[in-house]
């Protein structure tokens, strides 16, 4: 129970920081919005990726949705960075709650964020064209997925903050990450069409996953693999938040 309080905590830290100042998740908001108004258009009037009945851009924005996700959770770290160098982190390893806790509950609060990008991008696809399943429960279901895949990619980013200190780095780092994430999956075009080594990697690539099972609630209605990207998520959070968990300490050191 004391776990949970944490986490409910450190959700509604997160809920009052986006109160105080909402310009991070508008101006994160822009450039998905290009990749869906522009990318997306364009590189379907040349039908050059096979996509079905699918229109190109309906096909991308869940992809677009969940990097969009994914820059979000990833550059979450640098604020533990910040918090580190203001000494606020010491505080909390002082505190009672244990460093999973911890690390879980922080992880868990840039869902916060994720779930805000979510209603902000999708009706603006709504107004580009892009038909989404009437569905509350699909919708949902969703919006829950990526909250909870927000959490791995979160604790990703507070491993990257225990070993790079430095915030310059830790930009560097997180770029170097998310870009070749992005590429390697499902987000632009289907696996079936990439070569054989990027195929490879798609499948152990965590986004992929998110995407999929993101992709077949809100445009497709095909849930035949949602089982098994649900799994895939899971065990990539789980072992995530051990990781992180562990090196949590080195933060401050």
């Amino acid at each position: 129970m004391g776990s949970f309080s944490n986490l409910l905590v450190m959700m509604e830290l997160e809920l009052r920081r986006i109160r105080h100042d909402r310009t991070e998740i508008y101006t994160r908001a822009v450039q998905p919005a290009l990749w869906i108004a522009i990318f997306g258009p364009v590189m379907g009037s040349l039908r050059a990726i096979p996509t079905g009945s699918i229109p190109y851009t309906d096909y991308i924005t869940p992809g677009i949705i969940v990097q969009s996700m994914t820059f979000v959770s990833i550059f979450f770290g640098l604020t533990m960075v910040w918090e580190r160098e203001s000494g606020i982190l010491k505080k909390l390893l002082v505190t009672p709650a244990s460093r999973y806790s911890t690390v879980i509950g922080r992880s868990m609060s840039s869902g916060v964020r994720a779930v805000f990008q979510v209603f902000i991008i999708t009706p603006i696809a709504m107004l580009i064209g892009v038909h989404f399943i009437p569905n509350a429960i699909y919708f949902s279901s969703a919006i829950a997925i990526i909250f909870f895949a927000s959490g791995g990619f979160a604790a990703l980013s507070v491993l990257i903050a225990a070993l790079m200190k430095n915030r310059e780095r830790f930009m560097g780092i997180g770029q170097a990450i998310i870009m070749p994430l992005f590429f390697a999956s499902n987000a632009l075009y289907p696996v079936s069409i990439m070569p054989p080594v990027l195929r490879e990697l798609a499948s152990v690539n965590p986004l992929s996953y998110v995407v999929d099972a993101a992709r077949s609630l809100m445009i497709t209605g095909d849930l035949s693999q949602l089982p098994a990207d649900i799994a895939a998520i899971a065990i990539f959070d789980i072992v995530m938040f051990i990781i992180a968990s562990i090196s949590f300490k080195r933060i401050i050191e």
